[in-house]
Order: structure tokens, then C-alpha cells, then sequence
């Protein structure tokens, strides 16, 4: 069966080259009214000078389907369809076929002219020698298939009067349609769309993947819908819709691993995992996964809340202006929160368009930290000198300096409020050691740095950031007359990378090393060897609790010194049951103490942001219920709060003050004036998951030194009182000793890296006080070598090298650096900057669906990740203004931070001769840059809106406030920053990637299916890249043994010039003895 698949525009090309080429008298070239009139209406983009036909759009673009065998006419009359010479051969046999048929069906087409002016023209014209322009219409004269040919002539008949009344009217004459007929019009017109779109006014540029995938949908949805309606017919029909040209990229998934992971190479003594509860059956172990009831209930609360306020309530919206609505009153105080983040909104002074700052000027927390103001009894009654002279440090201070001058290596084990912290620092520097160098504290936390500094000015009588400052991650506030040094343990971490030996530093003291945090553990290796090859370097090891014997050993059974007494007494209450949910608890327990006891602070402790919040709301809703109760001012504190609100923990109200906070002010966090400390006994730790491939946050009990940490905060300036949610059994039986060491459970890419930078060639040669699992150094070793910066032989590569050197994650940094190959660094290092800092978007309470419309305006639909971006770019447009960021709900100290943070690593970058490129807009180059540090954590899609894991099939949703969430456009690939758990797995931070881009920048995980042309050739492929990898690492240990051999060499030989000038300085002092008893006469 032979089918035509053929246009109107082309059928109209052979009819009318068909007649033209006719030898036919002269009347029958006459030019008939019909004729013209139907090439008069020729549609858009058809150029009747040109014999091409162009492609017809949307309703325009037909098929007709023609059957040959089906027609049931004279053979001749189908020439009409066939080649150009057929048709001449045998013109006069269809006319005279077409007449006869024309001639019965003439009395019939008659009826319809009042329908259409062609259908008329044509029967009127029917004895017309162009026969070309006639149309068979009657199908009730046609009997068998004759009828298929009317019907179809009678659809497009109909398709051609609705095309004509869409393009301006049947009657309207030809210039009205201003492209119609004209090729060098429509052309124009599209070179000048492409123009506009070229410089980004019509839409972004990365926009145009989800645009062309939403015409296609719609296209096929259209065809499909006119087909099913019958509107359009035709003798095939594609039900699939599926377009050859834009087929789904078909990835394949397999694993390479490394031959120095594939376990014939130990790392480390400790095999098994760690686990980070004592017992997983224990009630509070039970509770802390289930989590709290009172938050489950406030978040559906608040979800709801949102949903009536979004569909009923019109004050603030446009319709709400329209009829004269104002907003609700109660956002009055919403409000001012919201503008509390942003504090200086009202000082809106535009800075220098130049993006161009100096991150240790424009520190941001130094600002915020104001000279704290006494509260306590203890406090106002007696000046700064007296409250050192009090704490229990000073009674011992002759003492404690003598044990260090005789010792390079001390540790002192001193209770909370001993004055370890702000004392130590200033008694080595009255002590004369800061003539040789800077006096350093390491804190665990950079609050804790932060408030510490900032104590310790005041008490040196000196502004802060000349002879005492403070150093955190992309902040430093020192000056070359800084004499006194508090910093993060990360800080001094990077500084072993430029100075070996720490020369700077006369002495450090490592606060709070009871906490075992990841870099604590890191540095007590690094400054144990700093120790053996400077004399003249003093370390002092402070902690809280009293089971110090295990670091005095670490570093080779030094002193150790003890810090007697408590300052003030601490009272400790149980609870009498274990309770079943702790925030309900913890909130009954500030009610009754703020109604029932005396005047003081309450610090309570959370396990993280949203169980804060729930408190803070929950504590607001029922105090308001009770009536007549005094005034109770709620702070929330947590990291990611912005630094203005968390500095309102230190001033001084005239009201009773509730601090909520995270473990974060457990230690060497002093406010004046705390009493009262509630205990809710669990926390959130970063535990590595190998089901996911990185790190996550789980609440778990708390230990029994962290309850003790906690009770302290109660009797720092008075007496206080500690209030445990959890009974005395549970306190001996379900908590650990001491907590799990952080280098024990979770990832260790950056720190295998520092340790490769170096020159730590064997972990196992490494001093750990606790050593980290086999299974978390490997993990941590082939996600490096993931990204390039190990080799197959587990060695440094030279990206390694640059990756070490920017305070960034691996996979942060390996963007950074892939950019500058792409011309795209420049975006890179403002997403990079904008990831580096906590969240800029804030959503302030009872005005969360307000704050997420204004985040809408801001997305970019293929990436989350563009959509900080943009913000930052809008930001920069606005001159960098406060006031803009306050109306779009945005932070706009985090945006400043951004911005030193940027400087800072655009420094660094200069340093390694990074080049910083713009893409110009060319927003793709910027996502294949995101995909070369996210590659491992790529998804497939599986359904709309879920998507799995392609590594490990763990399930994935889009995060609701991701910029893919319900926009329509749903990619089949995607890339997220990380994971996080509430009610389900969602992606934090999403990207659309595309399939060839995971082959091309993941090939040891991913590649295409059509790469290989047979399964066999794949084989080969990954046999050969195996082989290649054992020959490398067989290289490896042959050049290792041979080194080895020359260091034996080397020491044998040392040992024999050592022996023979043992040898020869015996001999001479014999000679010497027998001289002298020569002259003596002996």
C-alpha cells in the first residue's frame, strides 16, 4: 500500500507547475476568479515567489494522509498527487473525467455556498479548464471509499476558513495580513525576535530548555486532542507522541572503584563503625527518633494557618487595595521581626558600585557585639577587677604559672566558670610570653570566640581587634597589634598549612577539648609534633570534665593541673518519669517557673531549629492565655539565626528573659544573670550515613559530661538551679560517659585531604587520640578520588594541591576550580558564596506565604543554585541596598557576608591564578559547573516531583521551596547540595543537569547508553581501565619498597658514621687519659 504524506502548500506547487506546463487553447488558460482567490490566501509563512513551503505553526501545521487504493475514481485523476511529467502526459483524459464528475455533483455544492466563499467560487467555475482548483464535496453522491476523499476534501476546506478567520477576518483584503505571502517580512521578524532574545529581554537564556520542553508537551497535547476530536483526520496516528529528535537520554549506572580502596590497604586500627547511643531499645534512644507529638501538631497548625490565610484572607493582597482592605493588625509585630533581621534597613546607605570590600573591616558580628551590661547582683556590685580577683583560677595563679614554665605541655582540668578561658590568655601575657609571638585560643564554636574576645577586651581595657581579636571562617578581626588571639579550631587548622611550625605563636591553648571535635582531634596530632620541634613552644589542653588522664597520656604523660571549686552552688532536680514528649515538657516547666519562683533568666536547651521555634511559639500562646502573669521576653538562639538577634542573648531587660537555645551555649558562653537551666537531655549530632553517602543530623541523648556542661551554665554569676527531663536511672543507664568523637562518626574528605597536603603519605602513621572507622576514611578517600583530587594510587593530584587551599568543602572547591575551564567563574564564586553563608531567604512568622511569593520572584526554574545567583545580581543592581532587601524578605547582613566572602575567596584565587571569567549569561555553562562537584549526588526521575538516588536508590523528593517544585517543567536529571529529613527525603538545593553532562564529568559512575556500540565493547572498555589502574598502583608499591629500602640504606649508613665517631672519640680520650698520666708520671 502506497501512502501520500503531503502539505496543501505543496499540493497547491504541482497543481499549478502541473497546468502552466499544458498545451491547451487559450481560453483555457484564462485566469478564473476562483483561482486567484485561492492563491490569495495563502497562509503564514508560505512564499508564493518561491517554490519551497515553509513550516506551518501550531493549527497551521497539517498533515494530510492519502490513501491511493482507497479512492474508488478514473486512475487518471489521481496523477494529480504523482510527478510533474505523469500529470502532462495524461491532462486531457482528467479533464474530460473531471468534467463528467463535476457536472453530477453541481446541482449539490450549489446548496453550500452561503458557507464558504471557496466552495462557492469553486462551483461556479466548474467547467473551468483549470481543474486543479475544483473540489469534490458531495460524498453522498461518491458511494464505497469515494467518501473518505469528500470527507477529507471537507475538512480542509473547513480548516482553510477558520485559518483565514484567525488571521484577521475572511473579507479583510491582502495587506492586512502583514506576513502573509512574504518571505523577506517573516524573516525580518525573526532576526529581530533574536536579536531581542540574544540580549536577555524576552527571557534568560537558561530558561530555553524548559521553554522548548513545555512547547513540545503542548504541541503533542494539541495533536493529540484535534485527532481525538475528530477535528483532524488522518489515516495514521502516532499515540505515543514520542519525537525522535529530542529522545530521553538513556544512562547507564555502574561503579569503579580505585585499586588502593578495594581493601588490600588498612588505614586505620578501628574497623567497625561507632555507635553514637548506648542503647538503641533505651526509651530515650526510642524517643528521640520518634520525636516530639507538640511540634508535629504546631507545624500542621501552621500549615494550616497558611492555607486559610492564603484562600480567604484578602488584607495585603491587590484585591485587599482594590475594595480598601488592610492588613491584619497582628502583622504589625511580624513585621517588625522581619526588619529586625535586617536592623539596618533604615540606614539605607548605598555603597560604592564596585564589588570590592575588605573582609576584615566589614566584619559582621563585631558590630553587633556591644559591652555587656550587668544584670546579676554579683555583677553590678563589684568592678571588673574584683569578678577576675573572685573566680577560682586566681586563687591558684602563682602555682598553675610555675607548672607551665616548667612544662612545654600542660593540661588543666577545670569545672564551668572557673575562669579558664578569659584568664589563661591574659596570665601567659602578663607572664611576658606574647614578647615571642601572639598568645592563641582555639574555641570549638565561633560564638564562643566570638563573646570570648570580646570579654577579654573589656577586661584588658583595649578595643577589640587591636591587641585582642578574633578570627573565624571568613571573618578576621586582628591587626598587626594583636597580641591575644581567640579563633576557631579550623583557623589554626589552615595556618599549619603556611607555617609547619606554627611560628607566629609563642603559645596556644586548646579550650573545651573535652567537646572532641573534629579538628580538635586533627590538631592534637599536628601540635604534638609542633612540640617536639620547637623547645620554646608552650601548649596548654584545658577541659571541663575530670577524665583528662586519656590527654595527658596522648601527649606522653604530661601534668596535669586541677582548678579547684565551683563558683557558685548548683541545685539538681530530676524528673520522677520519663517523659513522653520533652517539648511539651520543657514548656510547662518555664511557665511554672517563671509564674511560681524568684527573678532570674532560664536557659533552655533544644535540639535544633524548628523544635526551638515550636517552643518559642508555643510559650508566646499559652502565656497570653494566662492572665495577670508578668512580662517573659523569648530569645531564640541557634546558628543559623541571623548575628544581630543572636546578640540580644547578652542585653539587659527589665523583664525575666528565656533564652532557647542549642548546644551551642553549653560552653564558654557566659550570660549574666542565668538562674534557671531546663535540660530536655537530647541534642543533634552529625552522624555519617553511609545509605546516603554524607553526613546527617539525628537527635540522640546527650552524654552524662554534656548534662554536666549544661548545669553549669546555672551557676556561673549566682546560685542557680537545673531542672532534667529524664529520670536519675535514665541519667545512669541510657546516656554514654562522654560523647562519641566527632572524627568517629562523620566524613572525612577534608581532613584526609589537609593530612595528603601535609605530607601524611600513610593515615596509619598519623597520631589519633581515637583513630576514625576503616569504612569512614574510605568512604571519605573515594569521594576525593571521585572528584579528582586523588589519583588512582591514593596520592595528591595537582587539583588536590588547589583544593586544599580554599576553606571550603571539596566539592565546593572542585566547582570553584572546574569553573575557571567552563568561562565561568565568576558565577561559580558568587554561588559558591552564597552557599558558604546560612540561609539569605527569611520567612517571618504569620507571613510565610508573602515571604515565598517574593522568593518566586527570584527563581530560575532549572536551579536552585541560580536562584541564589540572581538574588545576589538583583542585590548588586539595587546598589546593594538594605531597604531592597527587607521589602523582598532577604537578609541583608547574610548578602553582605556573601560579599566578604567572595573578596575573600576571589583573593585566594588570585594566589593560585584562578582566572575569573564571566559566561555572560550562557547560565547552562553554569549549571554543567554544579554537576562536575554533584555529579555523585545525582537523581533520576521517577515520578512528578520524586525522584531516587542513581548510586544507591534511596527515594528523593524536591524540597517545596525548590525553585523545580511545581512549575510544570519536571527534569529527568537533577543534582542536590544534600540531603535532609523531616516527614520525607528531600533535596536541599537542586539543579536540572543533563544526561551526557553525568557521563562526561562522572564516567567511573555513569555513561550513555548509545556510547557503546555492544555490551561486549563496554567490557573491554572497563577491563582495560581496571588494568590500567592495578599497573599504576603496582608501580606505587614498587616505588615505595625501593624508598623504603634507601631510607634503611640511609639509616644504616647514618648508624655506621655514627658508631665509627663513637669509636674514634673513645679512642681519643683514651690517648688523651694515656697523655696525662705520661705528664703525672703514672
Amino acid at each position: 500500500m502506497s501512502e501520500y504524506i503531503i502539505t496543501k502548500a505543496k499540493i497547491d506547487r504541482r497543481k499549478s507547475h502541473s497546468h502552466r506546463r499544458q498545451s491547451i487553447p487559450d481560453e483555457s488558460r484564462e485566469t478564473s476568479p476562483s483561482r486567484s482567490s485561492h492563491r490569495s490566501r495563502t497562509p503564514i509563512g508560505r512564499n508564493r515567489e518561491s517554490d519551497t513551503p515553509k513550516t506551518w505553526k501550531a493549527s497551521s501545521e497539517r498533515l494530510i494522509v492519502l490513501d491511493k487504493n482507497d479512492w474508488d475514481v478514473p486512475e487518471k485523476l489521481h496523477t494529480v498527487f504523482s510527478d510533474r511529467k505523469s500529470i502532462n502526459s495524461s491532462s486531457t483524459s482528467t479533464t474530460e473525467n473531471e468534467r463528467r464528475l463535476y457536472s453530477k455533483t453541481k446541482s449539490k455544492s450549489s446548496t453550500r455556498q452561503s458557507n464558504s466563499r471557496s466552495s462557492s467560487k469553486c462551483s461556479a467555475n466548474g467547467r473551468d479548464n483549470d481543474k486543479s482548483d475544483c473540489i469534490l464535496r458531495d460524498h453522498r453522491t461518491l458511494p464505497g471509499p469515494k467518501k473518505v476523499y469528500a470527507d477529507e476534501e471537507e475538512e480542509r476546506i473547513d480548516r482553510e476558513f477558520y485559518l483565514q478567520d484567525e488571521q484577521g477576518g475572511y473579507h479583510e483584503a491582502e495587506e492586512s495580513r502583514v506576513f502573509m505571502g512574504s518571505h523577506e517580512k517573516f524573516r525580518a521578524m525573526e532576526e529581530k525576535i533574536a536579536k531581542t532574545r540574544a540580549r536577555g529581554e524576552t527571557k534568560l537564556k537558561g530558561m530555553s530548555a524548559r521553554a522548548s520542553a513545555l512547547n513540545a508537551d503542548q504541541e503533542a497535547w494539541e495533536t493529540n486532542r484535534l485527532l481525538t476530536s475528530g477535528v483532524v483526520a488522518t489515516k495514521k496516528v502516532d499515540t505515543e507522541f514520542d519525537d525522535e529528535v529530542d529522545a530521553r537520554v538513556q544512562v547507564m549506572v555502574h561503579n569503579t572503584k580505585p585499586p588502593f580502596l578495594d581493601g588490600r590497604v588498612v588505614f586505620t586500627t578501628q574497623v567497625e563503625m561507632v555507635s553514637t547511643v548506648k542503647d538503641p531499645t533505651s526509651d530515650m534512644a526510642v524517643c528521640a527518633r520518634k520525636g516530639s507529638e507538640l511540634v508535629r501538631d504546631v507545624r500542621e497548625k501552621r500549615d494550616q494557618a497558611k492555607m486559610r490565610k492564603r484562600f480567604w484572607e484578602i488584607g495585603g493582597s491587590r484585591m485587599g487595595d482594590v475594595i480598601g482592605v488592610k492588613q491584619a493588625s497582628d502583622g504589625q509585630d511580624t513585621s517588625n521581626e522581619s526588619s529586625a533581621g535586617n536592623a539596618d534597613a533604615e540606614n539605607d546607605n548605598p555603597v560604592d558600585e564596585k564589588d570590592h570590600v575588605s573582609y576584615k573591616a566589614e566584619s559582621q558580628f563585631s558590630t553587633h557585639l556591644k559591652k555587656q551590661k550587668a544584670v546579676s547582683e554579683f555583677a553590678k556590685s563589684r568592678t571588673l577587677k574584683e569578678q577576675r580577683q573572685y573566680l577560682p583560677i586566681y586563687q591558684c595563679r602563682e602555682e598553675l604559672m610555675q607548672v607551665v614554665r616548667e612544662n612545654q605541655i600542660v593540661v588543666i582540668v577545670g569545672e564551668t566558670g572557673s575562669g579558664k578561658t578569659t584568664q589563661l590568655t591574659q596570665y601567659l601575657y602578663e607572664e611576658g610570653y606574647a614578647k615571642y609571638g601572639m598568645i592563641g585560643c582555639t574555641q570549638p564554636r565561633r560564638v564562643a570566640a566570638m563573646s570570648v574576645a570580646q570579654r577579654v577586651s573589656e577586661e584588658m581595657d583595649v578595643k577589640l581587634g587591636e591587641e585582642v581579636g578574633y578570627a573565624i571562617r571568613f571573618e578576621d578581626l586582628t591587626s598587626d597589634k594583636t597580641i591575644i588571639k581567640y579563633m576557631t579550631e579550623g583557623v589554626l587548622l589552615r595556618e599549619s598549612l603556611r607555617e609547619a611550625d606554627l611560628d607566629t605563636y609563642a603559645a596556644v591553648i586548646m579550650d573545651e577539648a573535652h567537646e572532641r571535635a573534629l579538628n580538635t582531634d586533627v590538631l592534637f596530632g599536628i601540635l604534638r609534633k609542633v612540640v617536639q620541634r620547637r623547645t620554646d613552644f608552650r601548649l596548654i589542653v584545658t577541659s571541663a570534665t575530670l577524665d583528662a588522664d586519656k590527654f595527658a597520656s596522648f601527649f606522653g604523660s604530661v601534668p596535669m593541673y586541677t582548678i579547684p571549686g565551683r563558683t557558685f552552688h548548683v541545685d539538681t532536680f530530676y524528673a520522677k518519669s520519663p517523659c513522653e514528649d520533652y517539648v511539651d515538657s520543657t514548656v510547662k516547666q518555664v511557665i511554672q517557673i517563671h509564674l511560681s519562683h524568684p527573678p532570674g533568666d532560664i536557659l533552655v536547651f533544644m535540639t535544633g531549629q524548628e523544635d526551638i521555634e515550636a517552643v518559642c511559639y508555643i510559650l508566646a500562646e499559652r502565656m497570653a492565655k494566662v492572665d495577670g502573669a508578668p512580662s517573659l521576653m523569648v530569645l531564640p538562639m541557634y546558628s543559623q539565626l541571623p548575628a544581630d538577634l543572636q546578640a540580644k542573648i547578652f542585653d539587659a531587660l527589665d523583664v525575666r528573659k528565656c533564652i532557647v537555645s542549642t548546644n551551642i551555649a553549653e560552653t564558654s558562653l557566659t550570660v549574666d544573670g542565668i538562674r534557671y537551666v531546663i535540660d530536655s537531655g537530647y541534642c543533634k549530632v552529625k552522624v555519617y550515613n553511609p545509605r546516603i553517602g554524607m553526613d546527617a543530623l539525628q537527635i540522640s541523648p546527650i552524654s552524662q559530661q554534656n548534662a554536666n556542661q549544661r548545669a553549669g551554665r546555672a551557676g556561673r554569676t549566682g546560685p542557680g538551679v537545673c531542672y532534667r527531663l529524664y529520670t536519675e536511672r535514665q541519667f545512669c543507664n541510657e546516656m554514654l560517659e562522654a560523647q562519641i568523637p566527632e572524627i568517629q562518626r562523620t566524613n572525612l574528605g577534608y581532613v584526609v585531604l589537609l593530612l595528603k597536603s601535609l605530607g601524611v603519605r600513610d593515615l596509619l602513621e598519623f597520631d589519633f587520640m581515637d583513630p576514625p572507622p576503616q569504612d569512614n576514611i574510605t568512604n571519605s578517600m573515594y569521594q576525593l578520588w571521585v572528584l579528582g583530587a586523588l589519583d588512582n594510587t591514593g596520592e595528591l593530584t595537582d587539583i588536590g594541591k588547589k583544593m586544599v587551599v580554599f576553606p571550603l568543602d571539596p566539592p565546593l572547591a572542585k566547582m570553584l576550580l572546574f569553573s575557571e575551564k567552563l568561562g565561568c567563574s565568576a558565577e561559580v564564586l558568587i554561588v559558591v558564596s552564597m552557599l558558604s553563608v546560612p540561609n539569605v531567604f527569611f520567612r517571618p512568622k504569620d507571613r510565610e506565604s508573602e515571604s515565598d511569593a517574593c522568593r518566586e520572584k527570584f527563581f530560575v526554574p532549572e536551579s536552585d543554585h541560580l536562584t541564589l545567583l540572581n538574588v545576589y545580581h538583583q542585590w548588586k543592581a539595587n546598589s546593594y541596598s538594605n531597604q531592597w532587601c527587607t521589602d523582598h524578605f532577604i537578609h541583608a547582613k547574610g548578602l553582605r557576608r556573601a560579599r566578604e566572602v567572595r573578596e575573600q575567596l576571589q583573593d585566594i584565587m588570585k594566589q593560585q591564578r584562578v582566572e575569573l571569567i564571566s559566561s555572560d549569561g550562557r547560565w547552562d555553562v553554569v549549571r554543567k559547573a554544579i554537576c562536575s562537584a554533584y555529579f555523585y549526588n545525582s537523581a533520576q526521575m521517577k515520578g512528578i516531583g520524586e525522584y531516587v538516588n542513581m548510586l544507591t536508590g534511596m527515594p528523593c523528593n524536591l524540597h517545596p521551596s525548590a525553585a523545580l517544585f511545581g512549575l510544570g517543567y519536571t527534569p529527568d536529571f537533577v543534582v542536590y547540595h544534600e540531603l535532609i529529613y523531616t516527614s520525607k527525603e528531600y533535596m536541599q538545593c537542586t539543579t536540572a543537569v543533563e544526561g551526557e553532562w553525568l557521563a562526561e564529568l562522572g564516567p567511573m559512575f555513569f555513561s550513555v547508553k548509545e556510547s557503546y556500540k555492544s555490551r561486549l565493547l563496554k567490557r573491554m572498555k572497563e577491563l582495560e581501565t581496571s588494568q590500567q589502574m592495578e599497573t599504576e598502583m603496582n608501580m606505587k608499591v614498587i616505588e615505595s619498597e625501593i624508598e623504603n629500602e634507601q631510607i634503611e640504606k640511609d639509616h644504616e649508613a647514618d648508624n655506621t658514621k655514627q658508631k665509627a665517631a663513637a669509636k674514634k672519640n673513645s679512642c681519643s680520650d683514651i690517648f688523651k687519659k694515656a697523655n696525662k698520666r705520661r705528664r703525672f708520671g703514672f
